[in-house]
């Protein structure tokens, strides 16, 4: 066989090969750990299988790690490991570590490097500002973003001859009151429970009423921050709960959700504050009563609140991974953020929709004239423009400082501390949580 002839062949069937490998090597698969489960697992997944749908570039691989502590400490893992995820979600608390942690691709810059004009005024500023570093750069992209909201139970107000609640108008806390002592007087077991007491009684309560949680703008000023939450106006709200107690117009449910929405469901209490994510979940589980939302209350003294603060998390992309794996990333989260990812997600879900673009087309189809409560936690959020105080909390080590301030909680309820003393000892040994992220992070 001549030489040129067989140069040829050769050239040939390495071109088939390569041409194969193309074919086979398929598109760009990228991993992304999150946290949603049950109903709103099968949202993230219906998402996901929506991008892979529309193109045939990339191909998002959606894995749950379990609940928020353990998608974190699986992603902390797999840094260690080497063999991080290329997205990880991470609740809002977690946000000082993983901006501190050496391990992210800043949102911001990865959309920029692949040619995204993002136009992050049309985000939700309550929900950007929470995950922007001390320039205004945004860290990581929102995704299920939340605030808690008051639901009651419509026909137990009835039967205490209570009129329905503003969804624009919060009522204070000392109105609420009565209207507790109505209803537990109307026979109901109990008037008020609360979920995610810490985010939602010591928490938003600050940011609505402008009260710093911690020093140096809520640490958003610098790691030597120190709790302040042993003021006396989060003390005298915390003295007024302990005291609803001894006639039922408030009782302990359980520091989450499940055991406050059991009771709510059973009819134990008319009042439950939770997250507007728990709109879906009350959707499907309440079939013998109608229920409603409002505004979280205000003290008659603050008249014109400031915005609540949002709850959830955030998607982080993570460092060490390939040129087109990131372009994979962008695409991804890119596509999230359509006005139809948005709307669905919210519909779904119960989470806000995070650009005005979508809040927009929502309320010209008049979503939110059939479903109105779906409103409520948008306009508590959006009804000022946040403070340096109320845009939110950036502290180290949050996860465990939330825990402590519910253990502290827990014996103000079961009568071991005075509100006083908890708050000092929730302030001391939160303060002792920070001085050991400073240490690690200076």
């Amino acid at each position: 066989m001549k030489r040129s002839k067989l140069m040829l062949m050769v050239a040939l069937a390495i071109g088939v090969v390569f041409t194969a490998g193309q074919v086979m090597a398929g598109p760009v698969e990228i991993q992304w750990w999150h946290a949603m489960r049950s109903a709103r697992g099968e949202v993230v997944k219906t998402m996901v299988k929506a991008f892979n749908d529309s193109q045939d570039k990339y191909r998002v691989v959606e894995v749950n790690k379990g609940n928020y502590d353990e998608t974190v400490n699986a992603g902390v893992a797999a840094i260690r490991a080497k063999k991080q995820p290329h997205l990880l979600q991470s609740f809002e608390v977690g946000t000082q570590t993983m901006m501190l942690s050496g391990a992210i691709y800043p949102v911001y810059k990865l959309m920029t490097d692949f040619g995204y004009k993002v136009d992050w005024n049309d985000y939700l500023q309550p929900v950007l500002s929470y995950y922007m570093d001390a320039d205004g750069n945004l860290m990581s992209m929102p995704f299920n973003s939340s605030t808690p909201v008051m639901y009651y139970n419509v026909d137990l107000f009835k039967k205490a001859g209570l009129a329905p609640l503003s969804k624009d108008k919060p009522v204070t806390w000392d109105e609420l009151g009565d209207m507790l002592k109505k209803i537990v007087d109307s026979g109901v077991p109990g008037g008020m429970v609360t979920a995610w007491q810490s985010w939602t009684q010591i928490e938003n309560y600050s940011a609505m009423h402008n009260i710093p949680f911690a020093s140096k703008n809520n640490g958003y000023q610098g790691l030597d921050c120190e709790l302040l939450i042993n003021n006396d106006k989060v003390i005298n709200h915390i003295t007024r709960l302990k005291n609803w107690m001894g006639d039922k117009r408030f009782f302990y449910g359980g520091q989450k959700y499940q055991g406050p929405k059991a009771e709510f469901l059973a009819q134990h209490a008319a009042v439950y504050i939770d997250s507007i994510s728990g709109i879906a979940k009350l959707k499907k589980a309440v079939k013998d009563f109608t229920w409603d939302a409002a505004p979280l209350p205000v003290e008659a003294w603050m008249t014109q609140p400031q915005n609540s603060i949002i709850g959830g998390a955030s998607n982080w992309v993570l460092k060490g991974h390939k040129k087109k794996e990131y372009e994979a990333v962008a695409a991804f989260l890119e596509f999230l953020a359509t006005p139809d990812m948005q709307e669905y997600w919210h519909k779904e879900t119960g989470y806000f929709p995070i650009t005005k673009t979508a809040y927009r087309s929502l309320k010209a189809k008049g979503y939110y004239d059939e479903q109105p409560y779906q409103e409520v936690g948008i306009k508590q959020m959006t009804r000022r423009d946040p403070t340096v105080i109320s845009r939110g909390l950036r502290l180290g080590y949050f996860i465990q400082i939330r825990n402590i301030i519910n253990e502290e909680l827990e014996l103000v309820w079961n009568d071991t501390k005075s509100p006083k003393e908890a708050m000092d000892s929730a302030v001391k040994r939160s303060n002792e949580q920070l001085r050991q992220f400073e240490k690690i992070y200076q």
